[in-house]
């Protein structure tokens, strides 16, 4: 009889899940959006969430580029989910290294909200109804090689910082407009102050942008199957694509490439792009097939704007950056 109890007791108890994430208002919003999907699908579940503070959430004064890129916001993480204090890691897929560390792999990739970059500006112009020499403020190198592209006259004003404090040295006039990624700003309910979509020639957006990215130890076949429900199954197809691409070419925060995956039907469409950081030069391509081959494709791509002369501006700028 005693035994029997015991064994109710464990089947009662509820199943934690503690998901690791940083503290930022956009990534508390979507630890706590994963949060409450997987409580809805399983009421058994306990989920909590642990805020983790990441290397580049401490240095706020130096561009990504010089100090060391993607990895930035994901290591200290990915650390915790190595170690075991934490089951599930809530990244932006857009952070994400092209490698992820040995032990480690990508449990699911949920739908995508929209991947385009936005203009806010102060008087609510687009890009092109900027004046000349009109200041915008981004820390991306993709991003301000491709303004620059099109507007030679503008001047770049690097700088960094959570959402809210960007909005906030936008609105005190220390520029005319910042550049963002439209996910964000939709997450937290503030497309009123959109000026302008980006479109694909314009801007195309880096690779996973919009996307998130619930990172789990392989060997976890606890949470495996529960975070797998998340999944989006073109979503998933069109991300790695992308990352394919960014993995072929190298990609990093410290160089000017984009990529941008859609599914349509049975096909997969992939343009990508590699920039000079003043954007003199942008190399641009795209190539379709068989959305199953997504991967195969970025591949492909990757290895025929090499061929285009991406490899130059990629070697350029790594020794530029020694």
């Amino acid at each position: 009889m005693q035994r029997i109890e015991l064994f109710r007791v464990r089947v009662l108890m509820p199943v934690r899940i503690n998901i690791g994430t940083r503290g930022s208002k956009l990534a508390l919003w979507q630890a706590n959006w994963v949060k409450s999907v997987l409580a809805e699908g399983d009421s058994s579940l306990e989920v909590n969430i642990t805020i983790i503070k990441t290397r580049g959430d401490k240095i706020l004064d130096v561009p990504l580029a010089k100090v060391g890129g993607k990895g930035l916001f994901v290591k200290e993480i990915e650390d915790a989910l190595l170690s075991k204090k934490i089951d599930l890691a809530v990244h932006s897929m857009k952070d994400m290294p092209a490698d992820l560390p040995a032990g480690l792999c990508i449990g699911a990739i949920p739908e995508r909200e929209a991947p385009h970059d936005v203009l806010i500006s102060r008087r609510n112009c687009t890009l092109s109804d900027l004046e000349k020499g009109a200041t915008i403020g981004t820390s991306s190198l993709r991003r301000a090689a491709q303004l620059l592209h099109v507007r030679p006259d503008v001047s770049i004003f690097p700088f960094r910082g959570n959402l809210d404090t960007r909005l906030k040295k936008l609105d005190s006039g220390e520029m005319d407009a910042i550049v963002l990624a439209a996910a964000g700003i939709k997450r937290l309910g503030l497309a009123h102050r959109i000026s302008e979509h980006l479109e694909d020639d314009v801007m195309l957006p880096a690779a996973g942008q919009g996307a998130l990215c619930l990172e789990i130890r392989e060997e976890d076949t606890r949470t495996g199957p529960i975070v797998a429900a998340l999944n989006h199954r073109e979503t998933r197809k069109a991300v790695l694509g992308e990352r394919a691409f960014l993995h072929r070419m190298g990609g990093s925060c410290q160089v000017p490439i984009a990529a941008h995956g859609r599914i349509v039907g049975d096909q997969y469409f992939l343009t990508g792009l590699v920039a000079e950081i003043d954007g003199s030069n942008n190399i641009r391509e795209a190539l379709e097939g068989p959305a199953d081959d997504a991967e195969k494709i970025g591949i492909a791509l990757a290895d025929r704007l090499m061929d285009m002369g991406a490899g130059r501006i990629l070697a350029q700028l790594q020794q530029d950056s020694v």
